[in-house]
Formats: C-alpha cells, sequence, structure tokens
C-alpha cells in the first residue's frame, strides 16, 4: 500500500510539473483575474448608480462576459483553464500527502498546503462548472435561492451559521495575509525587476484585504440569516456589495473595495507570470 501511495503521489508530482498543464494553469489563473476584474467593474457600476442589472458577483462577472462578442467561446476557454488550475491543485494534495507523515514544522506545513489546495482545488471546479452552465445558457443559481434550500435541511440552519463563520475566518485569513505580505510567497519575483516586486507588493496588499472584507461580510450576513431564520439575508457576494453599499459612506467604501478587487484580479495576471516554485 505504501508503494502504491508513494507511485500515486510520484505521479502526481510529474503531472503538477508538467508543461501542458502549467500553461492551461496559467490560462486559469488569468481567467480568474478576468472575474475578478468584471466584478470590480460589476461593483462599481452598483456604487455609482450606472448597474446593468446583472449582480456584482462572479456569477454576474461570467454573464456579462456571455453578452459580449466571442464571450460563449472565451466562457469555454475560461471554464478549460480553471479546471486545469482544479487538476493542478489536487496533484499537489497528492503530493503533499506524501509528506503528512513528517513530524514537526514539516508536518504542519503539509497539512497547511494540503488543506489550501483542497479548498481551491474545489473553488476552481465550482467557479468552471458555473462558467459551462452560463457558457451553455444554464445559469448559475442565486445564492439566496441555495441558501433557502439549505434551511430545509435537517439541522440545515445550523449548518448555514457554520458556513457563514468558516467564511468570516476566511475572510479574516485573506486580510491578515494581504497585510503581512505572505502572498509574496505565492509568486517566484527572483529573476523579476524591482519595480515589478514593488507593483507585486501593492497590488497584493490591496487586493487580498478587499477580498477578505467582502468575504467577511458575507459570512456575516449568512450568520445572521442562521441567527434569525431568514433565508434572504443569505445573499452572497452582491448582497455582501449592497450591504457595504448602505452603510455611511457607502459609495465610497464600495469604491475602495472595488478597486481591491481589481487590484486581486490584477495580481492573479502576476502570478500567471510569475508562478511560485515550489
Amino acid at each position: 500500500m505504501g508503494g502504491m501511495t508513494g507511485r500515486a503521489a510520484g505521479a502526481a508530482g510529474r503531472a503538477g510539473d508538467s508543461d501542458a498543464l502549467e500553461h492551461l494553469a496559467r490560462i486559469g489563473l488569468i481567467a480568474y483575474g478576468v472575474v475578478h476584474l468584471l466584478v470590480a467593474w460589476l461593483a462599481l457600476q452598483l456604487a455609482w448608480g450606472g448597474g446593468s442589472g446583472q449582480s456584482a458577483d462572479q456569477a454576474g462577472a461570467l454573464a456579462t462576459l456571455a453578452e459580449q462578442p466571442l464571450g460563449r467561446p472565451l466562457l469555454w476557454l475560461l471554464a478549460v483553464g480553471l479546471i486545469a488550475l482544479a487538476a493542478w491543485q489536487a496533484a499537489e494534495v497528492l503530493r503533499w500527502r506524501s509528506r503528512l507523515s513528517s513530524s514537526g514544522d514539516a508536518r504542519k506545513k503539509a497539512v497547511e498546503k494540503t488543506v489550501k489546495a483542497v479548498a481551491k482545488a474545489v473553488l476552481y471546479t465550482v467557479l468552471a462548472v458555473l462558467a459551462v452552465r452560463t457558457a451553455t445558457s444554464g445559469g448559475g443559481g442565486g445564492g439566496q435561492q441555495q441558501a433557502a434550500g439549505v434551511f430545509g435541511w435537517p439541522a440545515g440552519r445550523w449548518l448555514v451559521g457554520l458556513v457563514g463563520l468558516v467564511v468570516i475566518g476566511v475572510g479574516v485569513y485573506l486580510v491578515h495575509k494581504g497585510v503581512s505580505k505572505r502572498f509574496l510567497q505565492e509568486v517566484d519575483l527572483g529573476q523579476a525587476p524591482p519595480q515589478t516586486t514593488r507593483l507585486v507588493t501593492r497590488l497584493g496588499q490591496a487586493g487580498f484585504p478587499a477580498k477578505g472584507v467582502s468575504l467577511g461580510v458575507v459570512g456575516g450576513l449568512l450568520v445572521y440569516a442562521a441567527a434569525t431564520f431568514d433565508p434572504a439575508r443569505a445573499t452572497g457576494l452582491d448582497g455582501a456589495l449592497r450591504t457595504i453599499l448602505g452603510a455611511p459612506f457607502g459609495k465610497v467604501l464600495l469604491t475602495l473595495v472595488a478597486i481591491g478587487i481589481a487590484a486581486f484580479g490584477a495580481y492573479c495576471f502576476v502570478r500567471a507570470r510569475y508562478p511560485e516554485r515550489t
């Protein structure tokens, strides 16, 4: 069994190092960045009253892309890239799994890398499915409708609240990641000029906290929906951005969040250009 696991991990490592998969993953990162730029644009439209009726979230961004010339072929390209990203992260899971038997800091790093890779693989898969459904005019389904369905499950109210707390935790982590500059571990800037390093640092410092704040508000809405047993409060990213808009100085705050989300999108482009070397 141990030999089989070792061979699987070795195969995963080779898959992760595959040039073809890496090129597709770069396309996926670029596509992921484009989605964030579209979300930022929709958020700015929401802030200043120029909204087109699309939700200011990933589903709305993909729907906006579908309406453009060559939008549907681009959605298919986006889906392929996101699937490649998911496969890349799945290969990372198997690669780090072989190190879970280590001890001390090595085991801690392996656990952290495995959890992150699983979460990213799930995220990219969900976005890929959403891109395919949008390309085939299937739609993505609203966050409020999905939450209402979960409320009908046994202990669904508690599940929604738990998911909300997890989302808040992810938001806090992203804010910390931006403030502490831990995101620089994701890119290999050894051969990059100093001005590029400064640009990447500024993009990450703006992008990660902005995305973290958005997710924090999403999580807060989920927890509030669970506490009040009101599925209408669980409205996803679109509802979170609208909540920010309704706060004092909401237009300014939402504009800052939109700029930060755009910065995160630009950071994804940098990651595609300077991928992490492990």
